[in-house]
């Protein structure tokens, strides 16, 4: 299982250029350029015949939100859970909980559509997405569906499909109502059954755990803060216990949930204060610290010097 970045929506593009052999310009929709955030629909059928050497689902490691029609037989795995999916499926996946959704024979088709935070703002949708049900990281969203459902849910991709290529002056109003009647029918779906992952949960668990890690970094400007500072920060986007994880990464790594990441937010100061002409204060604070003085004492005890020492 890799452990890369979450995919942005500019790497997004420019993998699926490379996929259809299109330019990027040719698979923005149009008109988005004058809305804040970004909203925009695929075909699944034809994402996976142009991605068909892979053996997972395209785009699964991504900044950005993403709701998923999917029909065919399938396995979605988060951290020690695995869902089995026979037929029809509907996937609703947040930046904020790693997974991986593997294509279990040939024959899919669906839509899905990816839209940031800010497409949703709530000044134009009236939500707050990181407060809706379906999106906390304790939830496995992740839905099976029947043939009927599927029907239904499909009409509402099609309609956005329709809508994004048309030019009427308020289709993205339009088109955050699609989104929140997808977000709500799911709301209304009990979860698939989920089963304790075979003996490889808790190679997952470590291997969703450093990817997650990873996805902290890298620190792109002073304002930018690091989100999860501890173990049971990293065991709640995980949905097990701080006890679990730490006992899954001892013996799989031979070090603890605090040791990993503190030895990550060690080698990203290194990068920070050889590499940037930021303060110590500006390093101290994008990493999550209150104080400098922590900072300092957080460095000298890991690297053996002082911040100050080791830029200089």
């Amino acid at each position: 299982m890799n452990t890369t970045k979450p995919t942005s929506l500019e790497a997004f593009y420019e993998e699926a250029a490379a996929l259809t052999g299109k330019e990027v310009n040719a698979l923005l929709p149009p008109g988005i350029g004058k809305e804040i955030g970004h909203f925009n629909i695929f075909d699944i059928a034809a994402t996976i015949e142009a991605a068909k050497r892979k053996k997972e689902m395209p785009y699964n490691r991504r900044a950005y939100y993403k709701i998923s029609l999917i029909r065919g037989r399938n396995r979605a795995e988060y951290a020690d859970k695995v869902i089995d999916i026979a037929g029809n499926a509907l996937l609703f996946a947040t930046p904020k909980v790693p997974y991986h959704w593997i294509p279990q024979d040939p024959g899919q088709s669906g839509h899905f559509c990816v839209f940031t935070d800010a497409f949703l703002v709530k000044n134009k949708s009236g939500v707050v997405l990181e407060e809706l049900p379906i999106f906390q990281p304790g939830a496995y969203p992740v839905f099976e569906i029947t043939g009927e459902q599927a029907v239904e849910i499909e009409s509402v991709f099609l309609k956005m499909k329709k809508e994004i290529a048309s030019d009427y002056a308020f289709k993205y109003d339009l088109l955050r109502n699609y989104v929140l009647e997808l977000i709500h029918y799911g709301q209304k779906l009990q979860p698939a059954p989920t089963t304790n992952g075979s003996q490889n949960a808790a190679a997952r668990v470590t291997a969703l755990f450093i990817e997650l890690l990873e996805r902290q970094f890298p620190i792109e400007s002073p304002q930018q803060q690091l989100q999860l500072r501890t173990a049971k920060d990293y065991a709640g986007r995980l949905s097990v216990h701080v006890n679990h994880l730490n006992k899954v990464l001892k013996e799989h790594t031979g070090k603890t949930t605090t040791a990993m990441i503190s030895g990550r937010i060690l080698q990203e100061a290194k990068i920070l204060l050889k590499q940037t002409g930021w303060t110590i204060s500006e390093i101290a604070y994008s990493l999550g610290f209150e104080e400098v003085a922590h900072f300092s004492n957080f460095f000298k005890k890991q690297a053996a010097v002082t911040p100050a020492l080791f830029r200089s």
